[in-house]
């Protein structure tokens, strides 16, 4: 057990040798007459005793350190008995801080380096005098850089310019004592100057474990697991223990440092996370332990994001999977459960292909093969369920009832009746969808270097053409990035399917094995053959994923033509003709539905090859395991369309582009410039440089992808989740038509109003990953939602390339969207709000029930103004009824009131203002302000002057 500290002294007159140590110094600081915070530890004993044997730590006694250790609060000041010999003398070390803190507060940072140096040549105990400055200033424990954190950071310095001051025994021991009390408090930064002072890397472990047990005990758990941290006292913790309320506080970050150099921890915080996650496990029984926590985050701490958690710790300290196999387990049954979504509720799968994955993902555990048969039962039939059983011989008792049963009467014939309809679906494919225009024999599944070859000596000839597209193994989320399987380049005539992982196994055994990443590579920097793809970063950052040797393939790709890019094109000319009034929506992903049947939409490459070549692509192999060999037929045949159907694609726009409602030098904008995305947010705001004149085929060394086209915002129409609003009202604030969800709205239904308006999805975090997939590429856009909202309207503007103008600040409505108003003047306003006040019924609101919203105050940043409204004349036709046609309340036809009873009486005094501005939609009324000048200093990088002025409204 712990030595326990009496309490005896407390009841008689303290002296030197009786009182605490912490009491002693807490009484002298008087002396010096600065005012100085008391530390916490002076009421209470040094280190009060832990509990035992709970964090599996050697728990020793804490005695308080003897008053000898404290060297400089009593610097050439006599004792109680007024004998002074046995006290040292120099520099008291308090009077010192206070010198250091009036240069601090001036911030003369050379006079303050100058004097601290002094001060430490001057003091008889520079590290005791450190710490008597520490414990009397509490300036340090605050974040950021302190005058504690300067000091301890010259001494430092200083220590290695004086090694002689070091300390060491018992005097060290005594000093490290001290300091562990103030490495409980200070900031992180803070730790490692004071750990290197004091070399507590020296001191005795179970004494530094004794320390952190008792942080922990007091509950101060972030403190313990920083300072087991610094000092590598994990080995001898109970991870278990340390990481739990940490995880139950969100700090999982914390808690990937904790393990972090220790792969054996790793593997245990890993096995103890996957218990967690078992089925039946109640995870209450972890968080009952720690009712009382501050901070606590349950809807932080739930099986979904344990799962998360658990991967991003697999992959990020490269363990194997397998250690975790109820997590492993879980996630294969959401990809059972996302397979069975696809076949049978999207009916995008074939039966061959959904049961490649199906038996991939399921493989020998019973465990998912149970979860398999209740889900086929849900989906298809007993029969179904029993042909699965019986594909995996599974006993009796595993089974569900009549499962059994339906096992005894299988019949051969449903197998020829299955055939049968596998013909008229293959019959009734032809008809629906693109088809190659190619014999089958000249498709060539190229599985050695003979073969490969002759391929290359037809690709790689000047002037050449070639589509070109990859396939790998989906991974659904499991641990590791994909790796290409299949490379497909088309011709004119022919197409060629390399078979990487059986030809790269050739080049290995044969020594060669940078033979086909040079033959890659040389084909991609090749700026005399025009190479046509569709999504091209994501086909070169897989391709740089599966070969090291590629990782600059993106740069150094020359003649390049992203297809993706034209379909960004369609969909804006799209946009652009319905609200021009035409009738023809080339992308009306409706087209032909009556001859095609119930379909899930179109989208990205199919929907493109539908619009151009008439009919969509069948992607019903695309999630393919395309790693199993040998491949089917299907297979086979859709790789070499995705990568055939390029060409025709190519060819129809070139001949006659302006049909799609292209411009006319599409070859010129495209070819030469490599499609490569940003990788990283901060390569969103770089300036990109289009490539020089003349160099529509040869590219240039270094090219950068160009941004899309400037638009305005009245081009640009969006509808933001309802996880972004503030974001929605600042793009509104700029001139962006913006719609916005409503709480209570579905993800989805963002989606509908995508497709239905031509608007662009703006949303964040999981509904991008199901939003993106019901719209057409690049009609989604995922924003940082760590962000504050103009951080993100940064971002966006800047991803579309909109180009705001001092004319669109302001011109739209920031409650209702509206961008139409109605301009009445000073006199008018004031009849009309001395109408509304005096109207029974109204309490001088001015306006309908349904438009009471009142600002908050101060909410003038991000408001709409009407610069386009002209002088004295309502927009569109509308009119102002006044009080004797409406009641006393101004309101507009249609019964859109106008709220004028929120109008302070002191604005319509201002001698400035002549006119106001009506919304008239909402009734919403503006005036001139002060908020202009800082909305242009907020989105100065988005803004295009043109000389033209603009008036500032707030709202009323």
């Amino acid at each position: 057990m712990p030595a326990k500290i009496s309490r005896a002294a407390s009841q008689s007159p303290p002296s030197a040798a009786s009182t605490p140590w912490c009491q002693r110094f807490t009484s002298s600081r008087s002396v010096v007459g600065a005012e100085f915070p008391r530390h916490p530890s002076a009421d209470k004993p040094s280190c009060p005793p832990p509990k035992k044997q709970e964090l599996g730590l050697t728990t020793l006694s804490c005695r308080p350190p003897s008053s000898a250790s404290r060297s400089g609060a009593a610097f050439g000041r006599m004792n109680q008995d007024g004998d002074s010999s046995d006290q040292p003398t120099g520099q008291d070390p308090l009077l010192l801080l206070k010198t250091l803190q009036l240069l601090w507060t001036k911030k003369e940072m050379k006079k303050l380096k100058e004097e601290i140096r002094r001060g430490f040549a001057g003091l008889e105990d520079p590290l005791a005098g450190l710490l008597d400055m520490l414990e009397s200033s509490s300036d340090w424990k605050g974040k950021g850089h302190s005058l504690g954190y300067y000091i301890s950071t010259e001494l430092q310095l200083w220590i290695k310019e004086h090694p002689a001051v070091q300390q060491s025994g018992i005097k060290l021991k005594k000093l490290q004592a001290r300091v562990l009390q103030i490495l409980a408090q200070c900031p992180a930064n803070l730790l490692d100057p004071l750990i290197s002072i004091y070399q507590l890397h020296t001191a005795d472990r179970n004494y530094l474990l004794e320390h952190v047990s008792h942080l922990y005990h007091e509950g101060r758990y972030k403190e313990a697991a920083m300072l087991s941290i610094k000092l590598k006292l994990q080995p001898d913790q109970d991870v278990e223990k340390m990481c739990t309320p940490l995880l139950l506080q969100d700090k999982t970050n914390l808690v990937e440092d904790y393990v972090g150099e220790y792969p054996e921890l790793q593997s245990k915080l890993l096995q103890i996370l996957d218990t967690w996650c078992e089925p039946g496990f109640n995870i209450s029984n972890i968080t009952r332990q720690y009712q009382g926590l501050s901070r606590y985050k349950p809807d932080k701490f739930n099986r979904k994001m344990l799962n998360k958690l658990v991967f991003r710790l697999l992959d990020r300290f490269n363990v194997d999977p397998a250690l975790c196999p109820n997590v492993v387990n879980q996630r294969h049954l959401r990809t059972l459960n996302y397979l069975f979504y696809k076949r049978f509720v999207e009916k995008t799968m074939t039966q061959e292909n959904w049961t490649d994955h199906v038996q991939s993902t399921v493989g020998e555990n019973r465990w998912l093969q149970g979860h398999l048969i209740q889900l086929i039962i849900s989906y298809c039939d007993l029969n179904a369920a029993a042909r699965w059983a019986q594909r995996y011989n599974l006993p009796k008792e595993m089974l569900p009832y009549g499962v059994a049963e339906e096992l005894q009467k299988l019949q051969i014939q449903e197998r020829v009746e299955e055939a049968a309809k596998a013909d008229n679906y293959e019959e009734s494919k032809k008809k629906d969808y693109y088809q190659l225009p190619i014999p089958r024999a000249n498709i060539h599944f190229l599985q050695t270097w003979e073969e490969t070859l002759r391929c290359w000596e037809k690709v790689l000839q000047p002037g050449q053409v070639v589509g070109i597209d990859m396939e790998w193994k989906p991974s659904f989320g499991m641990v590791g990035k994909p790796r290409v399987s299949l490379l497909q380049i088309a011709l004119k005539d022919e197409v060629f399917l390399l078979d990487l992982p059986r030809l790269l196994e050739q080049a290995e055994a044969e020594g060669e094995k940078e033979k086909l990443p040079c033959f890659i590579q040389m084909l991609y920097s090749d700026a005399a053959i025009t190479k046509l793809g569709y999504g091209m970063s994501g086909d070169l950052n897989t391709l740089a994923a599966t070969w090291s040797a590629l990782k600059d393939a993106d740069k150094q790709a020359r003649g390049v033509v992203d297809l993706l890019k034209v379909d960004k094109q369609l969909q804006k000319s799209s946009i652009d003709w319905k609200r021009g009034g035409w009738k023809v929506n080339v992308l009306s992903p409706e087209q032909s539905s009556e001859d095609r049947g119930f379909r899930q939409p179109e989208k990205g490459l199919s929907l493109l090859v539908q619009h151009v070549l008439g009919k969509p692509l069948d992607k019903t192999e695309q999630l393919s395991n395309w790693e199993k060999r040998p491949l089917r037929e299907e297979q086979i045949l859709y790789a070499a369309s995705d990568a055939y159907c390029l060409l025709e694609i190519y060819e129809k726009l070139c001949k006659d582009p302006a049909s799609f409602g292209l411009s006319s030098d599409l070859t010129e904008s495209l070819v030469g410039k490599p499609s490569i995305k940003p990788r990283a947010k901060k390569q969103l705001n770089k300036q990109e440089v289009p490539s020089p004149s003349g160099q529509q085929c040869q590219g240039s060394d270094k090219e950068s992808p160009r941004p899309p086209a400037p638009i305005s915002p009245k081009e640009f129409s969006v509808v933001c989740d309802n996880m972004l609003q503030g974001l929605g009202r600042y793009l509104r604030c700029l001139g962006v038509d913006v719609r916005m969800l409503e709480n209570e709205d579905d993800h989805r239904k963002a989606a509908e109003i995508a497709r239905q308006e031509g608007r662009v999805i703006l949303t964040s975090g999981l509904p991008y990953q199901t939003l993106q997939s019901q719209v057409a590429e690049g009609r989604c856009f995922s924003v940082n939602c760590s962000e504050k909202a103009r951080e993100q309207a940064l971002q966006v503007l800047k991803h579309f390339n909109v180009q705001v103008s001092l004319a669109d600040i302001f011109s739209r409505c920031q409650v209702c969207n509206c961008d139409k108003y109605l301009k009445v003047t000073r006199e008018r306003m004031r009849q009309l709000v001395e109408g509304s006040r005096q109207a029974p019924g109204h309490g001088g609101a001015g306006c309908l029930a349904r438009s009471e919203e009142k600002p908050s105050p101060g909410c003038d940043a991000a408001v709409p103004a009407c610069d386009a409204a002209q002088p004295g004349s309502p927009r569109h036709g509308e009119r102002l009824e006044g009080p004797e046609q409406h009641g006393a309340s101004a309101a507009l036809v249609g019964d859109t009131v106008l709220q004028v009873g929120a109008i302070p009486p002191g604005v319509l005094d201002k001698a400035e203002l002549t006119d106001f501005y009506c919304c008239t939609r909402c009734g919403k009324v503006f005036w001139e302000g002060s908020h202009f000048g800082r909305v242009i200093s907020q989105f100065q990088d988005v803004l295009v002057t043109a000389g033209d002025e603009q008036s500032i409204y707030e709202l009323s």
